[in-house]
């Protein structure tokens, strides 16, 4: 496994690269230093050579694209930054009465054998406030203190997951607002019965589900992370 300032430094030449030349060259040579240190199938020192005969900047960019298979990683970081970039986030909730049913695991499992990431969860008491802020577009709406109250009521499970289109698919395995219009093999088609103990909550769109782990979460309580599951979930043949 290459070490972490060799990673570091490939992320800086990628960086460099859409930048100037003069930077490409200079953060390349800084990647030769380090990686001289680092233990590879292929030394250092051959590349090092090499460089010093490359005589130009152009004649080290053509160097450096064979160089850059000393640090594999740099290619292996561009491709996990631009599957990254790919992956979006959402916001679900299991209410207060799917808590007390005992259903949270049972939730969390759905998106799970889906093929989605858990990057956040805690369980809270929000206060009739937060639930205010919460449900803050259906404020005008005659069942907005009703919304607010039973939000309000118990613990709730906040959580933020991560995947390809996870919004759009989570509404998706999440069912219909009325559990009676669900279809089986959803959450509330299995689970709920009616609208008002619907058990779980889910962002409806990009916008909403920025606003929603805004509200409900802290930059430092959410990780990133690569899962050992996502090349076989991701994967092109």
């Amino acid at each position: 496994m290459f070490s972490s300032k060799v990673s570091k430094l490939a992320r800086s030449i990628l960086s460099a690269s859409k930048a100037s030349p003069s930077r490409f060259y200079s953060e390349g040579r800084r990647a030769i230093a380090a990686a001289a240190s680092v233990s590879l199938t292929r030394k250092a020192p051959v590349f090092a050579s090499n460089y010093g005969r490359a005589g130009s900047e152009s004649g080290f960019r053509t160097w450096i694209a064979g160089a850059l298979a000393l640090p594999a990683a740099a290619y292996m970081l561009q491709d996990q930054e631009v599957h990254a970039a790919e992956l979006e986030r959402t916001f679900i909730a299991v209410k207060p009465d799917g808590v007390q049913r005992g259903l949270i695991s049972e939730i969390i499992s759905r998106f799970e054998r889906k093929g989605y990431k858990l990057v956040g969860i805690k369980v809270v008491v929000p206060s009739k406030e937060f639930a205010g802020k919460h449900y803050h577009a259906l404020k005008e709406k005659p069942f907005f203190n009703g919304l607010s109250e039973f939000l309000s009521s118990g613990p709730v499970v906040a959580m933020v997951w991560e995947g390809e289109g996870v919004i759009t698919y989570g509404r998706k395995l999440i069912g219909a607002t009325d559990p009676q219009k669900s279809e089986p093999g959803t959450i509330r088609g299995d689970l709920a019965v009616v609208v008002g103990r619907n058990i779980i909550h889910g962002s409806d769109g990009p916008e909403t589900a920025k606003d929603e782990i805004n509200l409900w979460f802290k930059p430092e309580e959410l990780v990133s992370f690569t899962s050992n599951a996502e090349k076989w979930i991701y994967g092109v043949n």
